[in-house]
């Protein structure tokens, strides 16, 4: 049969297949997260994350020295304090268990690049992301508090800022604060697309913010809109974000496209928890190649426009890519 034109050609071994490769992946674009606790002697495995450990500052270098042996260079820190109040104190005390954290962190492996999750949801006593006012968050009167943390996370150590809250004008007070401080060459990752998602359920057990009354409808996004995102996005970059972040990443490909397509800063999507725990569940009952889906999962964020990826298979993604089966 005369066929001029077969795309099969490009497919029939895997030399070909690679030289062909729309989507490449490298370690350098991937972001691993740590959850530190405050105390001693701690290096749990979090149930709800089989696989996934939180540690204490006087552990942390066997997480670190893990993901540094994986080929991590890029980690993000999450802290779970021993105390909690009104007002998240400990958020951005100058002991608080994230500043302590980084300045173990970069201490000991001082060549990884250290990213801080700026939020107050694991530091309130009420279990939100700021300050409560009557039945919601008081926006205006969490900014400088967000903004406190920032600075005090970058006085630490913190390599990039990450603001996850989702307040109105958060970036802008977060650069104003850093801006202020001397810190004017410190980037701003900001969450800038998080929705209110049922993908964030395993999360909020391994960091302890769980404990809280109705949900968190009023201050992150509706998962029915699209273009909303875009405007969430706009303002970020008007305040000085630097990279914007869309979370989840399975469920919001199309955002990640419609981003990655509007804009000339980098794209970053979360790999959540939620997507974490779906696989390795499965995973466990036999039913699918855990490896080959962390594989086509990871690539096809990378596929829909992003350019860095935070995930909790960070270290497997890694390996993947040294032996050649991603990349």
């Amino acid at each position: 049969m005369e066929i001029g034109n077969r795309p099969r050609r490009l497919r029939m071994d895997g030399r070909t297949r690679d030289l062909v490769r729309e989507t490449r992946i490298g370690k350098s674009s991937l972001i691993y997260p740590i959850f530190v606790e405050e105390g001693k002697g701690i290096r749990t495995e979090i149930a709800a994350m089989p696989g996934q450990k939180r540690y204490s500052p006087d552990t942390l270098a066997y997480g670190l020295e893990e993901a540094a042996k994986a080929g991590i260079t890029n980690i993000m820190f999450f802290g779970i304090p021993e105390h909690k109040d009104e007002c998240g104190s400990q958020a951005y005390a100058d002991h608080g268990i994230v500043q302590q954290a980084l300045r173990i962190a970069k201490k000991e492996f001082p060549d990884l690049y250290y990213i801080g999750d700026v939020c107050m949801c694991e530091y309130t006593s009420n279990g939100h992301c700021g300050m409560i006012k009557g039945d919601s968050v008081d926006n205006d009167k969490t900014l400088p508090l967000l903004a406190k943390t920032a600075l005090s996370q970058v006085m630490a150590g913190a390599d990039m800022i990450a603001p996850s809250d989702m307040m109105d004008g958060r970036v802008l007070a977060i650069r104003r604060e850093l801006d202020a401080a001397g810190y004017i060459d410190t980037p701003i990752m900001s969450y800038a697309a998080k929705y209110a998602s049922a993908f964030y359920g395993p999360f909020r057990e391994a960091a302890g913010s769980g404990n809280f009354k109705g949900n968190r409808k009023t201050y992150q996004m509706d998962y029915h809109n699209r273009k909303e995102a875009m405007k969430e996005v706009w303002l970020d970059l008007e305040e000085g974000a630097d990279i914007v972040m869309v979370k989840p990443a399975l469920s919001y490909l199309d955002i990640i496209r419609d981003i990655s397509d509007a804009v000339k800063v980098p794209t970053a999507a979360y790999s959540v928890s939620g997507e974490y725990t779906m696989i390795k569940m499965a995973a466990q009952t036999g039913m699918i190649d855990e490896k080959a889906m962390i594989a086509e999962t990871a690539v096809s964020i990378f596929r829909a426009g992003a350019d860095i990826l935070i995930t909790y298979f960070a270290k497997e993604i890694a390996e993947m890519i040294g032996e050649g089966r991603i990349g």
